[in-house]
């Protein structure tokens, strides 16, 4: 038997160190743009999974699925059945500060969120979910050392993508938070819970204050600049 029910690979097979994309199909145009003799080690539910190697460095690629219940069961295993001990998420974002655009990356310092997930771990009080320091400073060195347009600081990881309250990301602004995707809070707690240790980088993908957009296929092939800051630091 293999360890959860939602992973096929088998203990082992999965290395310490993982970088991870919602989309499936950016995990596996990750692995083989940027992993040495990359091997499929998981594809239950489509969600592929990829080990290889990186300038020596053994690192896994794996996709995680849409939203903060998707990506919450698949880091929760990652850390806890499969002894991982750093995963680094790659993702989209939309902004709200109107100075980020397409292409601009934010590196995640917090993560809000508009979740029950903290609920669960029964704290008397509110959880702030925060990065690894270590892979945030890392990640900030080596976006300055590329010369990328980037910004650190606070996102919303939001359950909701078709608000009913289209106006509802202001409030959210107004407290000074960059941008908006969908993952980020449930990773940092179960970094925080597990021990272990969590990054979300982000490239932005659209703009709630300027409506610009990208395609699928955009997103999908297009963020190299996140996926080296990500393959260079994991």
């Amino acid at each position: 038997m293999t360890p959860t029910p939602h992973i096929g690979a088998q203990y082992g097979q999965i290395a310490e160190k993982v970088i991870m994309a919602g989309d499936p199909l950016r995990a596996k145009f990750m692995a083989e743009r940027y992993l040495e003799t990359p091997e499929l080690v998981n594809q239950v539910r489509g969600m592929y999974c990829y080990t290889g190697t990186y300038k020596g460095k053994r690192v896994s690629v794996m996709g995680h699925g849409m939203g903060i219940s998707s990506i919450g069961i698949y880091t929760f295993e990652l850390y806890n059945f499969y002894g991982v001990k750093r995963i680094i998420r790659t993702g989209s974002a939309g902004a709200y500060h109107p100075d980020l655009h397409i292409g601009d990356i934010v590196i995640a310092q917090g993560a809000c969120d508009n979740s029950n997930f903290a609920a669960q771990f029964r704290l008397p009080g509110t959880f702030a979910p925060i990065a690894n320091f270590n892979l945030l400073r890392a990640a900030v060195e080596k976006a300055e050392s590329m010369g990328v347009n980037f910004r650190v600081g606070n996102i919303l990881a939001s359950e909701i993508f078709y608000n009913d309250d289209p106006e509802a990301w202001k409030s959210w602004q107004k407290m000074g938070v960059l941008a908006v995707e969908m993952e980020a809070s449930a990773l940092y707690m179960n970094a925080a819970r597990s021990g272990n240790e969590a990054l979300c980088i982000c490239t932005i993908s659209d703009s709630l204050v300027t409506h610009e957009e990208t395609t699928a296929e955009q997103r999908e092939k297009t963020f190299t600049d996140m996926m080296e800051i990500a393959f260079e630091i994991i």
